[in-house]
């Protein structure tokens, strides 16, 4: 009986550390692609690590109280896991969601219970944006203001400043990873949305081996949500913006983080690599995972690369989103 799991709580972590053999030889690597498969999550993404570590530290700090409601803004995961950890510890949750979200997402979200609403219903927003006045700060600072105006209490748990964002990978994802390497990585390619990610797991490595090099992925401008007409977007991501500095996710812990190389990939060459890599190994990879394997894979085809271990951090699966051009169904059977 002491092997049967009461929360899902249990299930967040230790996910599994995958090198895509079949991918590495039809793709002629000579590196050692590992990828960081974390839909394995409970809610089935990284995200799940920092929700729960939020949650967690408010309610160390006495901030949340069962009936309270946990309020905030996101892309998708975050808002999933954040809802799936409140469902089991009798929280509510408002979702402010960003515009573009697939239908999965959205489905998702109303399935553990979330009010979930668009950002433009955030007081003032509409009119900051169509006046060219909407900042990152606006926009947490309303928040923050539509969460002091409501009668019960509503914490707005701010991914974007709250430190539990990136120290669970820190504490969490970054000592994995060493572990199953046997301290062997020689180069992190991660995706950021918040940069909570990379930021917490550059920390950690970069302490244990001050050479790692760490290779920031980001959606070509062509290929973000909401920037153009492309129906082969990459969602949930954010741009990096000057070197060192994500220009929309002016972040606490982004302060003294640095990484060495910042790479652009289109919508059409993330699917392609998610269709590769379900082909090849059966691994089923979401849009910005399949990015920063596609980004991976540049990087692990350079000649001074050879025998490297290549770490590549996965964020989810391909299942939320089945509703976009990423996986079309060419016919349906009848």
């Amino acid at each position: 009986m002491s092997n049967i799991i009461k929360s899902i709580d249990q299930l967040v972590g230790h996910t599994p550390l995958f090198e895509f053999v079949n991918y590495e030889s039809k793709e002629g690597i000579k590196a050692h692609l590992l990828g960081k498969l974390e839909y394995f999550n409970p809610s089935g993404s990284i995200k799940d690590r920092a929700a729960l570590n939020m949650i967690r530290s408010a309610e160390k700090e006495g901030i949340l109280k069962p009936g309270d409601t946990i309020v905030e803004n996101t892309s998708g995961n975050t808002g999933i896991g954040l809802a799936a950890f409140a469902a089991s510890r009798g929280y509510k949750v408002t979702v402010f969601l960003e515009p573009g979200q697939s239908e999965e997402r959205q489905k998702i979200l109303r399935a553990y219970g979330a009010d979930l609403r668009s950002m433009l219903e955030v007081p003032r927003v509409a009119e900051a944006l169509q006046n060219g006045t909407f900042t990152t700060q606006f926009y947490q600072d309303a928040i923050q203001a539509y969460c002091d105006a409501q009668p019960t209490h509503h914490y707005f748990i701010n991914q974007l400043a709250n430190e539990a964002n990136p120290d669970v990978h820190y504490q969490t994802t970054g000592p994995e990873i060493w572990k199953d390497t046997d301290g062997k990585v020689d180069i992190l390619v991660a995706t950021s949305g918040t940069a909570g990610t990379i930021t917490g797991l550059s920390r950690y490595f970069r302490e244990k081996n001050p050479d790692i090099k760490v290779v920031a992925v980001q959606a070509d401008p062509t290929s973000r949500p909401g920037g153009s007409e492309n129906p082969q977007t990459i969602d949930g991501t954010a741009p990096f913006g000057d070197p060192g500095f994500p220009d929309t996710a002016k972040a606490p812990f982004i302060v003294g983080f640095h990484y060495d190389e910042c790479i652009d990939v289109k919508g059409e060459d993330a699917y392609e690599t998610g269709r590769k890599i379900a082909k090849s190994d059966g691994v089923f990879l979401g849009q910005s995972a399949a990015a920063a394997l596609h980004a991976a894979t540049i990087v692990a085809k350079r000649p001074e690369n050879q025998g490297k271990n290549i770490v590549v951090i996965l964020a989810d699966n391909g299942m939320k989103y089945l509703s976009t051009n990423m996986y079309p169904l060419d016919r349906r059977v009848q």
